[in-house]
């Protein structure tokens, strides 16, 4: 079985991100409505328009933060769902 990995991202305006995976497929997902819509305070610093982007793709998950403060689950991103 394989597993959906984030193999590039880029950001392409406002909250919006490219995503590549490792199935040659790609989504483009606007995190705004989490980030603005989500029920959980310690992510509204990633309001922060240059703060979002300094995102990083690592061990094939989008994460942001030193310590992977925000994370979403790959297959998720793949399906171009967030939730809150």
């Amino acid at each position: 079985m394989k597993y959906i990995r984030v193999t590039e991202a880029r950001h392409i305006g406002d909250y919006k991100v490219l995503i590549r995976f490792n199935d040659n497929t790609e989504q483009t997902i606007d995190f705004g409505p989490f980030l603005y819509e989500h029920p959980h305070p310690q992510y509204n610093r990633y309001r922060d328009l240059a703060l979002f982007k300094t995102f990083t793709v690592e061990m094939g998950n989008l994460v942001w933060g030193e310590n992977w403060d925000l994370i979403f689950p790959v297959e998720e991103l793949h399906r171009g769902i967030l939730k809150a």
